[in-house]
């Protein structure tokens, strides 16, 4: 661990080098248009947004996956895949459900730190869910102030420490040998603040050849300097050996056995093994009473050895092993002003940005139990320069108004060590693009607010989605990044006991990036552009508070989600199909009964229509309702505090397919869901007065 802390130590001092003064953000642009507030923060923001709270981040769950609070949020789909190999996966408004691992066209923050690659690829596991204060979920077309994403932002608020120091133990357990601890400090000692927590997850998982550890280590350390500057250091860690992974299934295999691995699982002994670290810097300032300098810096490595479902020993196949040594980082520098423009109370904000992705890659054969011969090896750098302006005017004491824009040009660049094959693959590709996003609101009256907006989306392909080519070895340089265009209306209605939000939306995509032919047949996937898509739709939320303690919740979402025009690389036309992986229909609803002595207990409801799981809508994941139930109580003693908890996942005991691998190689599509499952748990806290 020694070596690692300091190994990312020197990766943060060479990129306090590398990137200049000009080129380094505490806050994000869209944290200005949000704001920091969690109970006004977005009632006059013209776009829709969701926001989630900690008591509804681990309601008596497991709180290590971040589909489990994330269903609460209309227009995004959250899915627990069961494989903690893969990651959650997580969808908005249709973008990023292709994704096979990972998070794509969704950016994912913390703290004002991504989690989200330069190169558009974010791994949700790495969101410290024990800290959370809150999460702000951003949709439509103001996402595209934040860059290289164009389905929305996922941002997390770490919690402030607790006046008083704090110490928090959480332990569960669960069906198929599902243990779960962490241990959480937090206090205030003079100017200084410390939150800091540690766990470890361990399970046999649902399906054979699933099982997973994980541990995970998060400091977040806050310094007051004087009254107009404040300094915040962030620690994060995470490994995870040997993760077992499934695969998926064909439809026969999982009328079969649904619990079973994929047929090449075992074979080859596919599994995965990833470690993590990120440090960031944070340093905030007010100027004067009217300007904020904000200046954040970060950096980190992630190394991962992943062994595939085949042997890829062919000479342009790449290998069936992958290992990955990253280095990343980058910093912003923000600056926002309160002043007055035109005899007009505007808000402005406007930065500069660089973020900094460099990966080593190597391929080897896969013999099952160990690699076998090099067959790809290379480095791959991505760096990504962004500037960005916005501005929030005061029109009038109801209209207000939202306008920016954001520049951002991204570099892939590839060097070929691999020269034994007698071909030499390196290669670069530079991806230029300008987002301008416009919003306007309108206070009909103190409990609704009306908006519009619109604006252009632009995604890169990742340097997954880069990695191979149909046919040859070498990055796939043919690939173009996707641009949208976004329009939205809705209203935000906040009265007594009740709060509303609803919004109407279209975007339509050129160049969407899909799945293309498999390369040189061997099982492995490549992409590439589809001609057109749209996506159109509506969402609301309902949240009422009832009487005798009574609160009920509603998140409903309808998608229409089309090619236009698709022509496969196999000749055959698709358009007119649904994209894949996308419902029409999906929803979450709970009825919470919490009265005042501390006990609380819920009935959640989730569901989600017919998926299509290939471009041809050939194959399919019917519909399905499940019902979860959940139960707490906390019992205060003093400076001590005593929480068990339990819950039951899928009362009916129903049998559905949980998450789809998109066009996934072998007809390999399914991922199926647990039928009923439990967890039971308690939490104990001390607290020095």
């Amino acid at each position: 661990m020694t070596h690692r802390t300091a190994t990312v130590a020197a990766i943060l001092a060479t990129l306090a080098g590398h990137v200049s003064a000009a080129e380094s953000s505490l806050k994000l642009p869209t944290q200005t248009i949000l704001g920091t507030d969690p109970a006004a923060a977005n009632d006059r923001l013209p776009s829709a947004s969701s926001h989630i709270d900690s008591d509804q981040i681990s309601p008596y769950s497991l709180g290590a996956n971040l589909s489990e609070s994330l269903q609460r949020s209309p227009g995004i789909l959250a899915l627990n895949r069961q494989n903690y190999a893969q990651d959650v996966q997580i969808s908005s408004r249709g973008f990023g459900a292709r994704a096979q691992f990972g998070v794509r066209g969704v950016r994912l923050i913390q703290d004002g730190i991504p989690l989200t690659m330069p190169d558009g690829q974010g791994q949700p596991a790495l969101f410290d869910l024990d800290g959370m204060q809150y999460f702000d979920v951003l949709r439509g077309p103001l996402s595209a102030l934040y860059g290289n994403a164009s389905g929305g932002i996922i941002q997390g608020f770490t919690e402030a420490a607790p006046l008083h120091p704090t110490l928090d133990s959480r332990s569960a357990i669960g069906s198929d040998n599902l243990w779960r601890s962490r241990l959480k400090y937090g206090g205030q000692h003079g100017d200084l603040s410390i939150n800091a927590n540690v766990s470890r997850l361990e399970t046999d998982g649902y399906r054979d050849h699933s099982k997973a550890q994980r541990d995970m280590a998060n400091l977040r350390l806050g310094w007051d300097i004087d009254d107009a500057s404040s300094l915040t250091l962030l620690l994060n860690s995470l490994d995870q050996p040997e993760t077992q992974d499934p695969l998926g299934l064909t439809e026969e295999s999982l009328k079969e056995d649904r619990r079973q691995p994929g047929g090449a699982a075992v074979a080859f002994d596919t599994r995965k093994s990833v470690q993590h670290e990120q440090i960031g810097l944070n340093y905030q300032r007010r100027l004067t009473n009217d300007d904020q300098l904000t200046v954040m810096i970060y950096g980190g490595q992630r190394d991962v050895q992943q062994y595939l479902g085949f042997a890829g020993g062919g000479s342009s196949q790449g290998g069936g092993v992958i290992e990955l040594d990253r280095k990343f980082g980058g910093g912003e520098l923000g600056w926002q002003r309160q002043t007055e423009l035109f005899n007009l109370p505007v808000e402005l904000a406007a930065g500069l940005t660089y973020g900094y992705q460099g990966e080593g890659r190597k391929g080897f054969a896969n013999n099952g139990d160990d690699k076998g011969d090099l067959k790809r090896d290379e480095f791959n750098r991505v760096d990504s320069k962004e500037a960005y302006l916005i501005s929030t005017w005061a029109l009038t004491n109801q209209w207000s108004l939202t306008a920016g824009f954001r520049h951002s040009r991204v570099e892939f660049e590839s060097e070929d060590d691999f020269l034994s094959d007698g071909s030499d693959d390196s290669g670069s590709v530079d991806y230029q693009q300008t987002t301008p996003a416009l919003g306007i609101s309108y206070q009909w009256s103190p409990a609704l607010t009306l908006y519009a907006a619109a604006g252009q989306g632009f995604e890169t392909p990742t340097f997954q989605e880069l990695a191979y080519r149909p046919s040859g070895s070498g990055l796939n340089f043919d690939l173009q990044p996707s641009e949208s265009r976004n329009a939205e209306a809705g209203l935000k209605f906040r009265h007594g006991n009740t709060r509303l939000d609803a919004a109407v939306f279209y975007t339509r995509v050129e160049d969407e990036i899909v799945t293309g032919a498999l390369q040189d047949n061997v099982g492995r996937s490549t992409y590439a552009n589809a001609g057109q898509s749209n996506r159109q739709g509506l969402e609301f939320a309902l949240e009422q508070r009832l009487a005798y303690g009574f609160n009920a919740y509603l998140a409903y979402t309808y998608l229409e989600a089309k090619f236009d025009e698709y022509i496969h690389s196999d000749g055959q036309d698709y358009s007119g199909n649904y994209l894949p992986g996308v419902p029409r229909h999906s929803l979450y609803a709970e009825l919470e009964w919490a009265p005042s002595n501390g006990f609380s207990t819920a009935l959640e409801a989730q569901s989600l229509s017919q998926r299509y799981a290939t471009d041809d809508n050939q194959s399919k994941a019917p519909g399905y309702a499940v019902f979860n139930w959940r139960a707490g109580y906390r019992q205060e003693l003093g400076s001590w505090a005593l929480e068990p908890f339990a819950r039951i996942d899928n009362l009916a005991d129903k049998q559905y397919i949980g998450s789809l691998i998109v066009n996934g190689a072998g007809s390999r599509y399914y991922e199926p869901a647990p039928e009923r499952n439990w967890l039971v748990g308690v939490g104990l806290q001390y607290r020095w007065d």
